[in-house]
């Protein structure tokens, strides 16, 4: 009868147990590893003869079969090595394999018997425990980040020789996992503060109304007039991550291989700035692995592309699905996984190839500036929600030493306003910004007074908008209501949001 142990693989952000099913039989001497496993798990066979052998145990020398169940789910990952010689040395009899089906095993081996860590354990163990799984067996490395995960009994070892001994009932080698290895977090960077940047009270409050509602902005100006020093602090006025959503975050780190040991969960709103030469692959996720790109690393948090028009057209249009759906469907021959992605969009880009037009300087001619604004379509500028132009700063502004305001107070109004909406959108599984609020949503929360309401229609009707600009602009003003703690939105609301639209679409003197 074949011999059983426990795992998971990792589909998306979660994890889906897999049996580990090994018999032995008489037959040409080999390792036979089936059940839709990934290049990693086909190698996987010489390093579990060569830790085995080296480990001092006797390595069958028959016709040994691997049986990754169920056979139709496609597997990856090094992780189901430690199980794999767990199964086969059982089968064998050489530890006592009945205490084995009751723990979930997970660790990479090397050829001279070492255990090493593995990417991903976070969501690994987390579906262990959401299986029924208490007892969990890990590389020590490991211990740290699995912590995390609590009501679950961890054993971390170094070697295949140290679990061999565990199961043989000498438990004096197991590593124990220390309760405050993984405590430590992230400190925030302070230095970042809003009440340097000067003399851009316009985008300024921009920036206030994105982090406040979850909105897309993208800031437009010359070179030096504070975008990117904008964007680099709209961090600093973001709310801490919310239970739920710091779950998810450290899930996608932790798969991504970007949890610190030093870490612990991820209660920091992620910030992504990734540079313009960036692939399709990397910012939206793919690969042989289909792993989580830029797109997904900054969900629930802040995604920055500097220098907008310098990205590739086809990586600019890969956004389009994201931005609009919240989640990456990355599909391969072999694999299919969908990641979260309900980041806000920050970008900043220049007037013009050379950065001065509209200022005298501008060395362009209009034909370059029409190539240079066309590397942007308009289905990817209809997905951002607020769009702001920035001028050139006054050096007066600097002389008077006068400081903005401080990311601290603007904190306080941004998460007053995530509470209110939190409160809004209690009911409502998946829905936390006011950015993410679908038709039905719009018609239930945000209904419009008489003047209002012929305001907006009149600004739809004269620029010909869309049902999506229409939208945008209740979701915005939505906002602005919310952050002035108003139960309903106000005529200013409407045309305050209608000044952050871009002049093709729709716009209001």
């Amino acid at each position: 009868m074949p011999t059983c142990v426990h795992s998971f693989t990792i589909s998306g952000i979660d994890g889906v147990p897999v049996d580990i099913e090994a018999m032995t039989q008489y037959g040409k001497p080999q390792l036979m590893i089936i059940g839709l496993g990934d290049q990693a798990i086909r190698e996987a066979s010489e390093r579990i003869q060569s830790a085995i052998t080296v480990s001092g145990f006797k390595y069958p020398v028959m016709k040994n079969i691997i049986n990754l169940a169920p056979g139709d789910l496609r597997k990856q990952g090094s992780h189901f090595e430690l199980g794999m010689a767990i199964a086969l040395l059982a089968e064998t009899d050489q530890l006592v394999r009945t205490g084995v089906p009751h723990y979930a095993f997970f660790g990479e081996l090397s050829l001279d018997g070492r255990i090493r860590g593995c990417s991903g354990m976070l969501p690994l163990v987390l579906a262990a425990k959401e299986n029924g799984f208490r007892y969990i067996v890990l590389p020590k490395d490991n211990l740290p980040e699995a912590t995390l995960v609590k009501d679950v009994d961890l054993f971390g070892f170094s070697t295949l020789q140290e679990v061999v001994s565990f199961f043989r009932g000498n438990p004096e080698r197991v590593g124990q996992a220390d309760p405050n290895a993984f405590i430590r977090r992230k400190k925030t960077d302070h230095s970042l503060d809003f009440h340097d940047v000067k003399g851009q009270p316009d985008a300024v409050r921009a920036a206030l109304i994105a982090a406040a509602g979850g909105h897309n902005l993208l800031m437009t100006g010359s070179p030096g007039c504070g975008k990117t020093m904008i964007a680099q602090r709209i961090p600093s006025i973001l709310p801490p991550l919310s239970p739920e959503e710091s779950t998810e975050v450290t899930k996608i780190h932790s798969i991504a291989g970007l949890l610190a040991k030093d870490e612990g969960w991820v209660e920091q709103r992620p910030f992504r700035a990734p540079h313009h030469n960036v692939s399709l692959n990397a910012l939206v996720g793919g690969g042989a692995s289909a792993k989580p790109g830029e797109v997904s690393l900054a969900h629930h948090g802040v995604l920055f592309l500097d220098e907008l028009p310098e990205y590739s057209r086809k990586t600019l249009e890969a956004l389009r699905q994201p931005l609009e759906d919240g989640f990456v469907a990355i599909s391969r021959v072999k694999t299919s996984h969908c990641y979260p992605a309900q980041m806000m969009l920050v970008a900043a880009m220049n007037p013009c190839p050379c950065g001065y037009a509209g200022n005298g300087r501008c060395v362009c001619t209009s034909g370059e500036i029409g190539k240079y604004h066309k590397k942007l379509s308009g289905p990817l500028l209809d997905r951002v929600d607020i769009h702001c132009t920035l001028k050139p700063v006054a050096i007066s502004s600097f002389a008077t030493g006068n400081a903005g305001i401080s990311s601290s107070d603007m904190q306080q109004r941004v998460t007053a306003a995530r509470r209110i909406q939190q409160k809004r959108f209690s009911k409502i599984p998946g829905l936390y910004v006011n950015s993410r609020m679908g038709s039905a949503h719009l018609l239930a929360f945000c209904e419009l007074n008489p003047e209002s309401l012929k305001l907006l229609q009149s600004a739809c009707e004269q620029h010909q908008a869309s049902a999506r600009n229409y939208h945008r602009v209740l979701r915005i003003a939505r906002t602005l209501a919310d952050l002035d703690a108003s139960e309903s939105i106000r005529y200013e609301d409407v045309a305050t949001a209608l000044r952050y639209q871009p002049s093709p679409d729709m716009t209001m003197d």
